[in-house]
C-alpha cells in the first residue's frame, strides 16, 4: 500500500481575475512570501506521503514539473486535455494506482497553516480510509463565511452537506457548533472510491475508464474526455455514498478564492491598508481612495479592477462575461 498526495491543479481562479488568468491561474501566483500555493501544497505533503501525483491541464503541466523538480520525492503527472471537474480528475488518479493505495486529495490553491494540526488530521483520515471509508475534511469555522459550503456533522459522522449559505444562515451554522466548512479535501482507498463512483454514477466511471484506457503516457484522450459528464465529487459521490466520514480539522485554512480572503491574508502580513480599510494589490503607484471604505484596487499591466471588499464573490461574473466575449483578458 502506497500513500499518494493527489494535487488537483486544473482550476483558473476566476474570482481572482485579473491577477488569475487561464494561462497563469492563482495556484501559480507567487504571492506567498515568494512561493506559489501550488509549491506550498507539495511541500506541505511531501513528508507524509510516498509520492505526489499532479492532475492538471495540458497548458500547465510543464510549469508544474519545473516547480516540483527539487521536491525530493517521486512525482507523477496525469494530463487533462480538457477539464471535466473533480470527479473525473480523481477517477483518473484512482485508475492509475492499486486498489488499496490511499489517495489524499488536495486542491493546489489552498493556504493551510499549522502543520502539526494538519498532519494530525491527515493521520486520522488515513486510519478511517484503511477501514474503507471515504473521508472528507471539515474545517472548524472561525466566522460566518458565505463563500464556502458546509458539512453538518456529529463526531466523525456526516449528517448533511449544505450549499453556500447567506449571511444569516451562515451565522446560524456558526452558532450551532455542528457545522464545518467544506474544505474540498478527501482521503480514501483508490479502489473504494471507484466502487462508490460505480454505485452512485456508473456512467461517469464508464466514460472515465474508457478515456483512461485510451490515454498515452498518462495524457487523457481528448475525444474520450469530452464524453465525460463534468460534475464535482461532492455531487457525484460524497452526497450519495453511505461510507462517508468527516475529520473535523483545526488547522488554519483558506481557499483564497476571493479578493476578500486575499485581502485578509495580505493584511495579516502587514500589507498596507489605509485608515478607511482600502488596499492596493499589484502596484506601488501612489494611490489615494476618496470617499471609499473597505475597497480594493487590483492592478495588472493590461487590466484594473476596483471593488468593495464585500463584492468579492461577484468578480466571477466579470470573468464569465469576458469569457463569453472571448476576450484576450482571461
Amino acid at each position: 500500500m502506497k500513500i499518494y498526495n493527489v494535487i488537483l491543479s486544473g482550476g483558473v481562479g476566476s474570482r481572482l481575475w485579473p491577477l488569475s488568468r487561464k494561462k497563469h491561474p492563482k495556484q501559480f501566483l507567487k504571492l506567498f512570501e515568494g512561493k506559489s500555493l501550488f509549491e506550498l501544497t507539495a511541500e506541505r505533503n511531501k513528508d507524509i506521503t510516498d509520492e505526489i501525483m499532479v492532475v492538471g491541464n495540458a497548458d500547465h503541466i510543464e510549469w508544474s514539473k519545473q516547480l516540483l523538480k527539487d521536491i525530493g520525492i517521486p512525482i507523477g503527472f496525469v494530463v487533462e486535455t480538457v477539464p471535466r471537474n473533480t470527479t473525473a480528475a480523481i477517477a483518473f488518479a484512482a485508475l492509475s494506482v492499486a486498489y488499496d493505495d490511499i489517495l489524499i486529495i488536495t486542491p493546489s490553491d489552498h493556504l493551510i497553516q499549522n502543520q502539526e494540526n494538519y498532519q494530525q488530521a491527515i493521520e486520522e483520515a488515513k486510519e478511517l480510509a484503511k477501514q474503507n471509508f471515504l473521508v472528507t475534511f471539515g474545517v472548524v469555522p472561525s466566522k460566518p463565511e458565505t463563500g464556502y459550503g458546509y458539512i453538518e456533522y456529529d463526531g466523525s459522522n456526516v449528517l448533511s452537506f449544505r450549499e453556500k449559505p447567506n449571511l444569516e444562515i451562515a451565522q446560524e451554522f456558526l452558532n450551532s457548533g455542528t457545522f464545518l466548512w467544506n474544505s474540498g479535501m478527501f482521503c480514501f482507498k483508490a479502489g473504494v472510491f471507484l466502487e462508490e463512483l460505480k454505485k452512485c454514477r456508473p456512467e461517469i466511471l464508464k466514460k472515465c475508464t474508457e478515456a483512461w484506457d485510451l490515454s498515452y503516457e498518462n495524457c487523457i484522450n481528448l475525444e474520450a474526455s469530452l464524453q465525460i459528464p463534468s460534475i464535482s465529487i461532492d455531487y457525484a459521490v460524497m452526497e450519495c455514498s453511505d461510507k462517508i466520514k468527516v475529520v473535523p480539522a483545526r488547522f488554519s485554512w483558506n481557499d483564497l478564492g476571493s479578493f476578500e480572503s486575499l485581502y485578509d491574508y495580505l493584511h495579516s502580513l502587514e500589507h498596507h491598508v489605509d485608515e478607511n480599510g482600502n488596499m492596493v494589490i499589484g502596484t506601488d503607484i501612489f494611490t489615494v481612495f476618496l470617499g471609499l471604505r473597505n475597497s480594493i484596487l487590483v492592478h495588472t499591466p493590461d487590466a484594473m479592477l476596483i471593488l468593495h471588499k464585500e463584492k468579492s464573490q461577484d468578480v466571477k461574473m466579470v470573468y464569465n462575461q469576458l469569457e463569453k466575449n472571448t476576450s484576450k483578458l482571461i
